[in-house]
């Protein structure tokens, strides 16, 4: 591991010209200013080039080791996930390392105007460490992203199955979409706890929404229906158009002792029955 050869010296020394410098190229290039403001912007910078100069005056090699750097990495990490959550593109997010560049640059020319090796060291040496870190932002900015699209996919999926009370101890379940092994997973846990929390016994899968019925989907409609009487419901299946039904059919799918009505409205009506309830129709006299 090769000691500080200046640099962490010269960034301590003229760590506010540095700073200055740096955050005005940042502002001029900032494409997302309503994403971070100036105030951010300076906070950001001027944590990060001081964990930088400190740990730049304990060592340096070129595998950037050693707890002091690993605290470099991590700052630059959490930094970059923020910005991939506030919506920061990657290029975007590695501009922050890569623009101080210009501004090192600047104060290595004046620091060592007379001397053209050195100048010539310092710099090479100063850019492969910049391209390092921003590496670390590169790859922090995707693990970033990935989890917002996770997190995202999450709440498309909570919102996509919801759990409606229609009547007391009733409640349905419409589904929109492909039924595939996680979304059945999350309409399981939803229709359970809608269960329970309910005191519900009559239970309406409403499958309008799902655009085609295989083996796999009604499979996976018959674990619901499983889990679902478990906690002393009882299901039925409606929105079982003809063309669903045929597909049933030919698959050889047995639905068992499961009612399966064409409508919400059909399914309603089983389910006030069971209920030991009924939808009557009043006449108004003139």
């Amino acid at each position: 591991m090769a000691k500080d050869t200046g640099m962490g010296t010269l960034l301590k020394n003229n760590e506010t010209a540095i700073l200055s410098e740096w955050v005005g190229l940042q502002l001029a290039d900032n494409t997302r200013r309503e994403l971070l403001s100036e105030a951010e912007v300076g906070e950001q910078s001027r944590s990060f080039l001081a964990s930088l100069s400190g740990a730049w005056q304990k060592s340096y090699d070129e595998a950037l080791t050693g707890a002091h750097w690993d605290d470099v990495r991590a700052a630059l990490s959490d930094l970059s996930k923020n910005r991939a959550h506030a919506g920061f593109s990657p290029s975007e997010t590695a501009t922050f390392v890569f623009s101080l560049k210009e501004a090192l640059f600047k104060t290595l020319r004046r620091a060592h105007a007379g001397d053209a090796k050195l100048l010539n060291d310092e710099t090479l040496l100063a850019s492969a460490v910049l391209d390092k870190l921003g590496l670390v932002t590169m790859e922090a900015h995707q693990r970033g992203r990935e989890q917002v699209i996770l997190r995202q996919q999450q709440e498309l999926l909570d919102l996509s199955t919801p759990v409606i009370k229609l009547w007391d101890g009733i409640v349905a379940v419409p589904l929109i979409g492909t039924l595939d092994s996680e979304r059945t997973q999350v309409v399981m846990e939803s229709l359970l706890e809608a269960i329970v929390a309910n005191e519900a016994t009559v239970a309406i899968i409403d499958i309008t929404g799902v655009p085609t019925v295989d083996t796999l989907v009604a499979q996976h409609l018959l674990k619901t229906v499983a889990a679902a009487r478990l906690m002393g419901a009882e299901c039925i299946i409606s929105g079982i158009r003809p063309q669903i039904a045929q597909t049933i059919v030919h698959l050889g799918v047995d639905l068992g002792d499961v009612a399966t009505k064409s409508t919400v409205a059909d399914a309603l009506r089983i389910a006030l029955a069971k209920r030991g309830l009924a939808i009557g129709s009043a006449t108004r006299g003139h």
